[in-house]
């Protein structure tokens, strides 16, 4: 009876320790090329650098680009105040005027609305790449789709911001106060296209920031900010005259997209990615490089 179990024992053992092949012990051996693709992988600082500079210089250069469509962008904005009063919801003007008012705060605020965009969003991407390296490749790509479609909507939508509507007596805060407050108003405003106003980026980028502190962030305070900086931004692009409600409204379908792409593309979230990636062997780009230098 003893043989009889140490026989069974050993075929229950070789039964469910199958022998590991060379192929399958080698890091993205039985991996296809889209897996491997997909595999998060450590970022290099240097290629991150380069990437986002050159693809804001892209994003730049065709918003820019697209026709600065004025009788039409004119047009689009009346239509759009038109449904926001059918909706009761045109509450831009008086929120414009009131806080105009208040000399300090609406400085303050073209500040915010100059600087606040690029600085939060590279220091939201240096954290998740310092300290959240394994989910850094899919919230970049939430940030880059939702900029990427963004630029349809330009074309599309060619749409001027209140402070340029004809007859509605809306304050252009920047040149009020003589801030450096917007790229479409005062000295800079032949380098940008002022008829860019749908979707607004400001809300996208910003959303994108505070959804990302608050799904990775551990500290409440953090957590608490992250969905704070969001609702200010909403603020402030609309007490300075730059957007109407619903363009952000068309920022948060922007992002909406960013994060539809990212989940299709990596399986998941970027929050519910693993925080450190696992070794996944040479990228696939890499190995194609080493090919032609030999």
């Amino acid at each position: 009876m003893g043989e009889a179990s140490v026989k069974t024992l050993e075929t229950r053992t070789d039964l469910s320790s199958p022998q590991v092949t060379e192929v399958e012990a080698r890091p993205g051996g039985q991996r296809t090329l889209v897996s491997r693709l997909r595999a998060p992988r450590r970022p290099r600082i240097w290629f991150e650098v380069l990437l986002i500079a050159v693809s804001y210089w892209t994003y730049s250069l065709i918003r820019n680009a697209v026709p600065e469509q004025k009788t039409v962008a004119l047009a689009n904005a009346d239509w759009l105040w038109g449904v926001e009063r059918s909706l009761g919801i045109a509450v831009e003007q008086s929120v414009n005027h009131t806080i105009d008012s208040v000399t300090w705060l609406i400085v303050g605020m073209n500040y915010y609305y100059a600087t606040l965009h690029f600085v939060v969003t590279i220091g939201v991407l240096v954290w998740i790449y310092r300290f959240h390296p394994g989910r850094y490749a899919a919230t970049r790509l939430v940030l880059f789709a939702t900029t990427g479609v963004a630029l349809v909507g330009y074309y599309l939508y060619p749409l001027a911001p209140p402070r340029l509507m004809n007859g509605q007596q809306f304050i252009d805060t920047v040149l009020k106060h003589h801030t450096w407050g917007s790229m479409a108003s005062g000295n800079l405003k032949q380098m940008s296209n002022q008829y860019a106003a749908m979707p607004s980026m400001h809300i996208g980028w910003s959303l994108w920031c505070g959804l990302t502190i608050f799904a990775v962030a551990s500290a409440p305070w953090a957590r608490i900010l992250g969905l704070l900086y969001p609702t200010a931004t909403l603020v402030v692009i609309v007490a300075t005259a730059n957007h109407f409600w619903l363009d952000a409204v068309g920022g948060m379908i922007c992002l909406a997209f960013g994060y539809a792409v990212s989940r299709a593309w990596f399986g998941s979230l970027p929050h519910r990615l693993p925080r450190h990636p696992e070794p996944a062997g040479p990228h696939p780009a890499t190995e194609l490089l080493n090919r032609f230098r030999r």
